[in-house]
Order: structure tokens, then sequence, then C-alpha cells
């Protein structure tokens, strides 16, 4: 039985709308995929900016957690130094005051002939030699001599053994120090040096431990004393 147009047209029709149905299926089935494909993707993105954010404020609050350690450090030795050195200047204006009252020891003749005759006879201990010649402040040298007389018998007597002093009337210490004596042997190659900074100062040091106890108190985190 042959088909009429009429029948013709409506199965092109339906085979039309067949085909609109199917492509539609399959666009909306590509959109789906491709959203989700999307949203995949735009997670992963998302995920990774995050992942990239919490690692540069990461590293930059480890950054800025190490810049306030060293700032706290560098303040901390900026401290220390400043009180070392105030602590320094302490016990310079200490020695300082020590060696103006020394100055002012020297104007008590009697007391600084006193600390003359003990600053020669140790002098003359210490070198042991047959032969020595002192110097002393120009100003000295009478009281020195005196010291001289005073103690070669009793050096001569202690030590079983003759001596010869001369006294340098040429070469004199330096008239701005506190006083004292410096004593050689013949060749002048050994130095005895007695004079009141030098004494001071090998006092000093000897004693700085316990002038630094006394001045700032014990540190409990030194084992030993210098």
């Amino acid at each position: 039985m042959a088909l009429t147009d009429s029948d013709v047209q409506k199965q092109i029709k339906h085979m039309m709308g067949f085909i609109e149905q199917e492509a539609s299926e399959k666009v909306e089935e590509i959109e789906a995929k491709a959203e989700e494909e999307f949203n995949i993707e735009k997670g992963r993105l998302v995920q990774t900016q995050r992942v990239k954010i919490m690692e540069y404020y990461e590293k930059r609050e480890k950054r800025i957690e190490q810049n306030k350690k060293i700032q706290r450090s560098n303040l901390m030795n900026q401290a220390r130094l400043k009180v070392l050195k105030a602590r320094d200047d302490m016990i310079t204006d200490l020695l300082n005051e020590a060696w103006q009252r020394l100055a002012e020891m020297t104007k008590d003749t009697a007391q600084y002939s006193k600390l003359l005759e003990g600053m020669v006879l140790q002098a003359f201990y210490q070198l042991l030699e047959p032969k020595v010649t002192v110097r002393c402040r120009q100003q000295d040298v009478e009281m020195v001599q005196a010291a001289v007389d005073k103690n070669i018998p009793i050096y001569k007597d202690a030590v079983k053994s003759n001596i010869v002093v001369k006294i340098d009337r040429h070469h004199f210490l330096p008239s701005n120090i506190s006083g004292g004596v410096e004593v050689y042997n013949e060749n002048g190659k050994i130095k005895v040096s007695n004079t009141l900074e030098s004494r001071l100062e090998i006092t000093a040091q000897q004693m700085m431990p316990e002038i630094r106890v006394a001045l700032f108190g014990a540190n409990p985190n030194r084992k030993f004393m210098d």
C-alpha cells in the first residue's frame, strides 16, 4: 500500500522530533559533563590556590617570627653591651679615684717614705742582683736614697749577699706619676716596676673578680673566678 504525502510528512516530522530529542538530550549531557568538569577543575584550582595562600602566610608568619627573634636578640645584646659599658665605666671611675688618692697620699711625707722603703726592698728581693740601679721622680731622690740606705743592710742580712745600689740622677721617672720606683739590674735588661701606678694596676687585676662581686654581686652563670 503506497504512503500518501500526508503519511510521509508525519514520518518525517516524527523522525525530526526524535532527532531533536536526541540532540537535546546529548546537548544536556555534554553541558552536564562540562559543568561537572568545570566544577572539578574549579575545585582543584581553588584548593591549589588555598594551599599556596596557606603556604605563603605560613612562610610569612615564620619569617616574621624569625625577625622578631633576631630583633629581640639584637636588643638584648645592645642592652647587655650598655650594662657592660656602664660597669666598665664604674670600675674606671673607681680606679681613677684610687689613683687620685695615691697622689694625695704621697703628700704625707712620713707615710710615703715608709711606702718607698717597702717598694725598694721588694724590688731588691725580686731582682736578687749584686748591682742595681734605682730610678725615681726627681722630687723623690732624697727619700729614695734614705730608703736605699735603710734597706741595704736588711737585704744583706736576709740573702747573705752584698748589693751595690746606684740612684739614677740623670734619667728620672715622669714627675706627673704618683710616685714609686723602677729598679734595674746592672745592664738594664731586667726591670722591676714598683711605681704606685703599676702596683695599683697589678692589684686591680688580681682583685678584679672581688671588685666586680662587691660592686655588682656574684654572677650566677660564672663557675670559675678569673
